[in-house]
């Protein structure tokens, strides 16, 4: 045993005594943190304009601080480029998070030396999470890989404020006891363009002894297909030590078999919860897929009912008013100089003693073209729930939309699916996922029952599908990802060039 899995276990013991610390006093935590930020924040042009010098509660916060996306905290960035200092925060940003948003286009989001640590340490914690549960440490003495984005950045605004994608920017902060095992190397880690980067990383991890893969899942999946492609043989047998797989960004369970399969033997796994806004959570124990909700990290939450997230004045709930099993919006207020701000993903409370949550979807992606209101998790376990029935199945990749103008019958929502193996029924195959949607959406099965919709209808596509249609976009690996559904055609109509044919 090296000496990184032998220091890691007390190390682990360590920050294991310092989360129950918070874990066993949440809404205490999350009322410092409050008032941590509030007073930090008072003197800067934000805090000015919202009164944050008279905030003594919660109540007083809500009232001051209206929910926010980022086109409308979009002036305040625009400030901060301009070179005025205090804007969000104190001082200037240490780096912008540059991402692609779906209405504001790129979005840069602040990430300052005081929240720079919720992601290096969030992610370090999770591995140690694992660590004191398992008691296996030896991966860490093998090679690590992180399928991430580049690390060059460039420079934003008068400032020169240092700019780049999340993964790259925390690739710049990787612990130096970690370098010398991590894969790919920097060069190969600048490479832009997704698929020369791709068979680059092959070439440099495919005699190597990797223990632990990193990255968004189907984006693993096309590392995996591209191995197998050049060897012929499954991941276990090319990474023999191959022990742990992390990943987030989206719902694993519709790629689980999948890559499972491709690898060859079950491996542990540690689902985490980051953005360029903040890392919320991690999965903390392996027979449960839950994650901690990290409330002593920089970042004050709040939860808005989904049902009430697009009213003029929605119901906003601190971490001590949530109920279990409901789908709130998530809002933060952060380190980093985000206020009110809506990420944009539905959580799920699924434990209290500790808080753990489950991801839910996107606010804005949903169905309800017809008043059905279908999200994310009900698509994804329809679809899970109807492979087990039809396990010859395999599914790369699928997405959503309603068809509301149809040239015959009543309107439907098509499920453009890119299967590796096709059902030997695909109409039964259909009629399955249609059983369980309406046994999981009350609105849906009403919409079916009263001929206001008819049935799901399949539109397979070639396997590689969505991998043509995101480079299509210039938007193939890295952290990009799929919209699971949309209330418009414009996926769904894209992607019929890849239809499969009689």
């Amino acid at each position: 045993m090296g000496i990184r899995a032998i220091l890691s276990k007390p190390f682990a013991a360590y920050i294991h005594q310092q989360n129950e610390k918070w874990k066993q006093n949440p809404i205490t935590y999350q009322q410092k943190t409050l008032q941590m930020l509030v007073q930090k924040a008072k003197n800067t042009m934000f805090g000015k304009d919202h009164d944050f010098g008279g905030i003594n509660t919660y109540e007083d916060f809500r009232k001051r601080v209206p929910i926010r996306d980022y086109e409308a905290l979009k002036p305040y960035i625009e400030h901060i480029k301009e070179g005025t200092q205090n804007v969000l925060w104190e001082g200037q940003p240490l780096y912008f998070a540059k991402t692609s948003g779906t209405t504001s286009g790129t979005k840069y989001i602040p990430i300052t030396r005081d929240s720079i640590p919720n992601h290096i340490l969030s992610a370090r914690n999770a591995l140690l999470a694992y660590v004191y549960e398992t008691g296996k440490s030896t991966f860490l003495d093998r090679k690590l890989i992180f399928l991430s984005g580049s690390p060059i950045m460039t420079e934003t605004g008068k400032n020169k404020i240092l700019t780049g994608r999340l993964s790259g920017i925390v690739n710049h902060h990787v612990p130096a006891y970690l370098r010398s095992n991590q894969k790919p190397s920097y060069e190969t880690n600048c490479i832009e363009d997704w698929e020369t980067k791709l068979d680059k990383v092959i070439e440099e991890t495919l005699h190597a002894d990797m223990s632990l893969i990193s990255g968004i899942p189907p984006w693993v999946q096309m590392y995996f297909d591209r191995i197998q492609a050049k060897t012929g043989k499954l991941i276990k047998d090319v990474f023999p030590n191959f022990s742990l797989f992390v990943y987030g960004g989206v719902n694993f369970e519709p790629y689980r078999k999948k890559l499972f399969d491709s690898i060859g033997k079950k491996v542990a796994s540690v689902e985490l919860f980051p953005a360029s806004e903040g890392f919320f959570a991690y999965q903390d124990l392996q027979e449960d897929p839950a994650m901690l909700l990290l409330l002593n990290s920089g970042i004050f939450y709040e939860f808005v009912p989904i049902e009430s997230f697009f009213d003029e004045n929605p119901t906003r709930l601190s971490i001590e008013e949530v109920e279990l099993n409901k789908n709130y919006a998530l809002i933060i207020n952060s380190n980093a100089g985000l206020w009110g701000y809506s990420l944009g993903d539905t959580v799920k409370f699924v434990s209290k003693n500790p808080y753990k949550v489950l991801v839910t979807g996107r606010v804005k992606h949903f169905i309800s073209a017809f008043g059905e209101h279908v999200i994310g998790e009900e698509v994804e376990k329809a679809l899970r729930l109807a492979m087990e029935k039809h396990p010859e199945t395999s599914v790369a990749e699928f997405t959503v939309a309603p068809q509301v103008t149809p040239t015959e019958g009543l309107p439907y929502h098509e499920w453009l699916i890119a299967f590796e193996r096709l059902p030997k029924d695909l109409n039964q195959f259909a009629t399955d996922i249609d059983r369980h949607l309406c046994q999981l959406n009350s609105y849906y099965d009403d919409l079916i029952t009263g001929n206001i919709i008819r049935t799901l209808r399949i539109s397979p596509l070639q396997a590689d599908a969505f991998q043509q249609y995101m480079k299509s976009l210039g938007k193939l690996g890295g952290q990009n990802k799929v919209p699971r559904l949309s209330n418009d055609r414009t996926m769904a109509d894209a992607l019929q060039q890849w239809q499969l044919r009689d």
